[in-house]
């Protein structure tokens, strides 16, 4: 079966670890509906958090979700002046028939402006 990744981001309003860990969720949970992906389907997780966020790890929200046998990776983004602030960045690389032409990433509350190209709407579509 081959392996796809799937992409997705959201903003967040504040560093805290409510925010991360419920926002990471609610960024977990909609990649997973709209691609209809189980947690035994996916190879790893890896996330990413911009500079500005340190109060949790969002691997942590996965874990919650009951991801215990995924492989889970956490790092920072870069440090480039102008990026957009407070966002939670997430690849899933998913055991999936679907093409990459059928994967849906999820881009959630500012964030399509990160990849206008995978969140616009349609076939390929966020929405």
């Amino acid at each position: 079966m081959p392996v796809r990744g799937i992409r997705g981001a959201v903003n967040i309003a504040s560093n805290t670890k409510e925010e991360i860990l419920s926002k990471s969720k609610e960024l977990l949970e909609a990649v997973l509906s709209a691609n209809r992906v189980k947690p035994a389907d996916i190879a790893a997780a890896i996330f990413t958090l911009s500079p500005d966020l340190n109060a949790d790890f969002p691997a942590y929200a996965a874990r919650q979700l009951g991801w215990t046998d995924v492989p889970l990776m956490c790092a920072r983004e870069l440090d480039v002046p102008g990026a957009m602030e407070k966002v939670i960045r997430v690849l899933l690389l998913v055991n999936t028939r679907r093409t990459a032409s059928k994967i849906k990433h999820q881009y959630l509350g500012d964030t399509p402006r990160l990849r206008p190209d995978l969140a616009k709407k349609g076939p390929k579509g966020d929405r």
